[in-house]
């Protein structure tokens, strides 16, 4: 799909975290479908590592279940606790996460979900 862009919304950065490769490229796409920048991370931890690296991440969009040191629960309650304004977007086809398990401000989607609802969500939330 071919979009025109203004320059400040491909300036958002959405930090992308799932450990499945075709998940991964599918999530980018969708990222990149609502005019975004999107940089993927496979798990938490190199998740964090990006997060420690830059200072212009607006959105983390990521899986609960990984490898790693951490889900994808505890690197969005890290995030909103080091990174208060990043946004945060929990998604995942084998969990469910309730309201109280979401940071503030936090969304969750059920997998498989529709791409229009995460192009939605990831606009309202960059704003």
């Amino acid at each position: 799909m071919n979009l025109k862009l203004d320059g400040a919304s491909r300036t958002i950065k959405v930090l992308v975290v799932e450990d499945e490769p075709m998940l991964l490229l599918f999530a980018v796409d969708v990222v990149e479908e609502a005019g975004y920048e999107a940089i993927s991370a496979a798990n938490a931890d190199d998740a964090i590592k990006i997060l420690n690296a830059r200072d212009d991440i607006r959105i983390i969009f990521t899986d609960i279940r990984m490898p790693g040191s951490m889900d994808g629960l505890k690197l969005a309650a890290a995030a909103r606790n080091r990174w208060p304004p990043i946004e945060i977007i929990v998604t995942s086809g084998h969990l469910s996460a309730a309201p109280l398990d979401l940071p503030e401000r936090g969304l969750f989607f059920c997998k498989p979900y529709r791409t229009e609802h995460i192009i939605n969500a990831l606009r309202e939330l960059a704003g």
